[in-house]
């Protein structure tokens, strides 16, 4: 015969279940192992002999760019990246030439693919996928620059350029001179 108690524990037990069967699947799921982050960072010292007029590394792997100014300090910048390896440039180059509001025209080979896109697009047009500010890299149709599209951050979204938020390149530009070294990893 059942006692009291018994009913009672069991019932209760059961109605828990039945009220919130989420606490028994949680219970019962197996450990989970927590991602802190998504990313590695970098050394400069790994790749340039010294800091310059400051060093830049893009992770196209991550998506992440690191900054150092040339007292050391370092900044971490979630990013957008090209598409495909076929359009990822890598290696060592600097940047050349800044510019505010920069405009922007389509390579020959994105016109090729793309010919409805417009031959330009004005600096501050809010369809500029340059942003607010960009940094020209010695490698011809390579920028690091912002981007009004923000959903393109931390994704393959680009046909070559590293896209940062706008707030960031605005950062990353007041922070960079022309000289500065660059790697994409």
């Amino acid at each position: 015969m059942t006692d009291r108690r018994r009913f009672l524990a069991g019932a209760t037990g059961g109605l828990l279940a039945l009220a919130a069967p989420s606490l028994l699947r949680a219970q019962e799921a197996a450990p989970t192992r927590r991602n802190v982050s998504s990313f590695r960072t970098h050394e400069w010292q790994d790749h340039f002999d010294s800091l310059g007029k400051g060093i830049i590394i893009s992770d196209t792997t991550t998506k992440v760019l690191q900054h150092w100014t040339t007292d050391g300090e370092m900044r971490i910048y979630p990013t957008s990246v090209p598409l495909t390896d076929e359009l990822t440039k890598r290696g060592y180059t600097e940047v050349i030439e800044k510019r505010m509001n920069p405009s922007w025209a389509p390579t020959p080979s994105m016109r090729e693919r793309n010919p409805e896109w417009p031959p330009v697009i004005a600096g501050g047009d809010p369809a500029n996928p340059l942003g607010t500010r960009a940094l020209y890299l010695s490698w011809q149709y390579y920028r690091i620059h912002g981007t009004q599209d923000t959903r393109k951050i931390g994704r393959r979204s680009s046909n070559g350029c590293i896209g940062l938020y706008n707030e960031h390149i605005e950062e990353v530009y007041d922070r960079t001179p022309v000289g500065t070294q660059v790697k994409l990893i």
